[in-house]
């Protein structure tokens, strides 16, 4: 078991030739040699705008990426495709060599330690399994290429099929081609286990898989994180899974982590309007289109919202926000409902909704002039396409982002006297 920790750690590409801009249709010739191919269709479909903001061709897979992961802690890594994910755990498993930055287990810098001796147990999205061997084969390849004894072999493929669970031990002879996906990936895990990592690295390992698989063997993840309290990273797109696998959280954006924490800490108090619209289930409403006005008043073609709790003197008159507010903290009510005091009421079309039977709530999608957003109301609760209602947020539910920046504006909170 070891801590990671990473200190600025860079990982750019620079073309070949000089070169300020170039279109999409060259971004796959110059950055052929790259391994992260996430990150070629991210700069592929915004090339100009990636170059333009660095002017020098320089393109960023990692951007000063500091960020310690302590011993025995799962850390979950969410963000959008290109991100720098999938390139973050190559660079921790030694596959990728950082421009700049350290990486430190256990305070010892691994820069000369080779990707074989790191401890580093992997699992894939593809499940990487050798085809041509039985899954004792693939179990035992990591003993054969160090010349182990065969007993020693034998005896960790043994563990490893118990701590595995029930039916593991049937996989062990039929190679990859007569299993599932499931139990393809159930032996890509074994393999990782048997050779008794430091570490554990996961690359979106249930990507493949549907969705009673995915769920399945979401649970017998966990079940061996929790035995084995080794450190793991793991890679996904689902949120189900970081919220489900991950103790802490980290949302990545252009090869930069905008915040990490609990799943409850960043949906409380996302640092910016990119981690609120990105993180949760679902994410934050975000309404763009608020100024302030000279009595520092928000005013917007959906209304007006006169601050008056901590969020006020906030603010300055001209300032440009989005205002924020989850789901689960509006109210929906009829359009001919006398509206209360405080907070901010948006008059709204029902376009439809979505029923959650095991919450017996429904998420009921609502426009707003151009804007679309989501107000979750009991599911016995009768509402129609066009019908017109009213969507009540209270002041202490919205929070507020500084449009230019996306940084959250922070409430003053009042000091607790003793």
């Amino acid at each position: 078991m070891a801590e990671i920790r990473l200190e600025d750690i860079v990982v750019k590409y620079v073309p070949q030739k000089e070169v300020k801009f170039f279109n999409s249709k060259g971004v796959r010739n110059y950055m052929k040699d790259f391994d992260d191919q996430e990150f070629v269709s991210r700069v592929e479909t915004t090339a100009e705008e990636e170059l333009a903001s660095r002017g020098t061709g320089t393109v960023f897979a990692l951007d000063g990426v500091s960020i310690t992961i302590p011993d025995g802690v799962t850390m979950a890594i969410v963000g959008p495709s290109g991100c720098g994910k999938s390139t973050l755990l190559r660079v921790v498993a030694g596959l990728v060599k950082p421009n700049e930055g350290t990486v430190y287990f256990d305070n010892k810098d691994v820069a000369d330690v080779t990707p074989k001796d790191r401890m580093i147990g992997m699992v894939f999205q593809s499940y990487a399994l050798y085809p041509h061997m039985k899954g004792e084969g693939n179990l035992g390849f990591f003993f054969k290429m160090r010349k182990r004894t065969d007993e020693e072999m034998m005896e960790r493929i043994r563990i490893t099929s118990e701590i595995m669970g029930i039916g593991f031990d049937t996989l062990l002879e039929r190679k990859p081609g007569a299993l599932s996906g499931g139990q393809q990936q159930r032996v890509a895990i074994g393999r990782c286990i048997v050779r008794d990592p430091s570490i554990f690295l996961f690359d979106e390992p249930l990507s493949n898989l549907d969705a009673k698989l995915r769920a399945s063997t979401r649970v017998e993840i966990r079940r061996l994180l929790q035995r084995f309290k080794i450190t793991a990273i793991y890679v996904t797109h689902d949120q189900v899974e970081a919220i489900t696998l991950g103790d802490v959280i980290a949302v990545m954006r252009r090869g930069k982590i905008e915040q990490v924490g609990t799943y409850d800490e960043i949906t409380r108090n996302p640092v910016n309007s990119f981690v609120a619209g990105f993180l949760g289930l679902p994410p934050m409403n975000l309404l763009e289109g608020w100024v302030v006005n000279e009595q520092g008043v928000l005013e917007s073609d959906l209304g007006r919202l006169e601050l008056a709790g901590p969020l006020a003197g906030q603010v300055k008159p001209g300032q440009e926000l989005v205002l924020g507010f989850h789901s689960y903290d509006a109210k929906l009510s009829p359009g001919d409902e006398p509206l209360p005091s405080g907070g901010t009421h948006l008059q709204v079309e029902v376009m439809n909704s979505e029923p959650n039977f095991a919450k017996q709530t429904q998420l009921v999608h609502v426009m707003a002039g151009n804007l679309l957003f989501g107000v979750d109301a009991p599911i016995d609760m009768r509402v129609g396409t066009g019908w017109k209602m009213n969507v009540i947020v209270p002041e202490e539910s919205i929070y507020l982002f500084d449009k230019e920046s996306e940084m959250r504006i922070q409430p003053v909170v009042s000091p607790v006297a003793k």
